[in-house]
């Protein structure tokens, strides 16, 4: 391989691992920014929201029809949200952060609820008042900032999780996340210490995906990412007994 094929290589990795960045940011975000625009003046109005993700990678929203935003959002679908992973870095501006760019809609999974709750139970409180709904973002693309000069153009087909062979796992997710928690909450706690570098605690999953499972302790979420594509409750079963030899082997 000559130099220029090796700058491709370099550059092709680079992009390949922005995006899978990107998509560890948004399913580890619990809040965002969520800018509309204004009723009454168009001006762009930003607002704190807090998010999830449906099985695809798609935020999920529970807004009130009476707060500012959800009437904008009436007069004009167009939203950005920005997921700010930067955390308590003394120099924010050389974190990550990514915007998505797209249009907000009623949500039509059957999913979207039980995955919002799952990451926001304190939500069940007023999730069935008659003037909250979910609403999911549909991202048409995203721009990604990983620190200076790190700065890439996403299409929404970089983020978002084709389902199409995924059925049967959709169809289980609820039971398999029960399962663990209830009866392996052992190797939850596992898999975010050991795999993760998180601390200890009662760690819960709050979903899973083809591509990885979601974990929460309090105000903190982490990301699992498997080590191949799943698409049923049998290939779940097998990655997350792999993921437990795997964590235990770093505890040796």
């Amino acid at each position: 391989m000559d130099n220029q094929d090796s700058g491709k290589g370099g550059a092709f990795s680079q992009v390949k691992e922005t995006k899978a960045q990107s998509k560890s940011m948004i399913r580890s975000a619990l809040k965002g920014a969520l800018a509309t625009v204004h009723k009454d003046t168009g001006h762009p109005y930003a607002s704190l929201v807090l998010t999830a993700t449906d099985c695809d990678g798609s935020p999920i929203l529970l807004i009130s029809k009476l707060a500012l935003h959800t009437q904008n959002l009436a007069g004009d679908a167009r939203a950005s949200l920005l997921i700010d992973a930067t955390g308590t870095e003394a120099s924010p501006m050389e974190g990550a952060r990514i915007t998505l760019i797209g249009e907000v809609a009623p949500v039509q999974s059957k999913t979207a609820r039980t995955r919002f709750l799952a990451r926001h139970p304190s939500a069940g409180g007023y999730a069935d008042f008659p003037d909250f709904d979910f609403f999911t973002l549909k991202p048409a693309r995203a721009h990604f900032i990983g620190g200076f000069g790190r700065i890439v153009d996403l299409e929404a087909e970089d983020l978002l999780l084709s389902l199409d062979d995924a059925d049967g796992l959709i169809e289980a997710e609820a039971g398999i996340v029960s399962h663990m928690n209830e009866d392996h909450a052992d190797a939850i706690e596992l898999y975010a210490t050991r795999l993760l570098g998180a601390g200890a605690g009662a760690w819960v999953m709050t979903g899973i995906d083809p591509e990885g499972c979601d974990l929460v302790l309090g105000s903190r979420a982490l990301r699992v990412p498997f080590n191949t594509r799943i698409t049923n409750a049998g290939e779940a079963r097998a990655e997350l007994v792999r993921l437990v030899g795997v964590a235990r082997s770093e505890a040796a």
